[in-house]
């Protein structure tokens, strides 16, 4: 599992499109994204680098979480 910091979202319209995003990711088997905190959480094989594109292109920044 990895968890990604989101920056950028601010409503539930936000969630909704990060969460398809990385949903749409090959490797991904489920995504759970919060809004309060702002956190992903991902689990599969994809690489940290192609999460981190999928979120880039929905127009939000996503890092690996410390």
């Amino acid at each position: 599992m990895l968890h990604l910091t989101i920056e950028g979202m601010t409503c539930g319209h936000c969630v909704a499109h990060v969460k398809a995003a990385l949903e749409a990711v090959s490797g991904v088997t489920r995504a759970d994204v919060d809004l309060k905190p702002g956190k992903a959480r991902v689990e599969g094989t994809a690489s940290v680098q192609a999460l981190c594109a999928a979120v880039a292109e929905e127009g939000y920044t996503a890092r690996v979480s410390e």
